[in-house]
């Protein structure tokens, strides 16, 4: 019973970070930025679901594919996103005007 009440709150606050990174993907103003809510909302609101469903699980097989999961999640989501940021940047994809720092440029110094 207890597992159940943590798993659903869980699975609430997931779900509440995904909302916000998906309103990040729509509302900030260029790609880099929208790659900054993409992957740290929607891996923190994802990974919150899946542990969230590890909690509620009936089996230990779903806990561990649920783990599994958080795992490569964590793993890939940032090295993805990384790897577009780098992609977008290396193709003269201009940063916002109001942006202050450009690490890539600066490591090209």
């Amino acid at each position: 019973m207890m597992n159940d009440i943590i798993g659903l709150f869980l699975l609430c606050v997931g779900v509440l970070f995904n909302f916000i990174g998906c309103i990040g993907l729509v509302r900030f103003p260029d790609v880099y930025n929208r790659l900054q809510a993409g992957t740290k909302c929607v891996t923190l609101g994802t990974c919150l679901i899946l542990l969230g469903v590890v909690f509620m699980a009936t089996t230990g097989a779903t806990a561990v594919k649920g783990i599994l999961c958080m795992v490569f999640i964590l793993i890939t989501s940032p090295t993805a996103a990384h790897a577009l940021a780098r992609g977008a940047h290396k193709a003269g994809i201009k940063l916002w005007d109001k942006s202050v720092v450009d690490k890539y440029a600066e490591d090209k110094q």
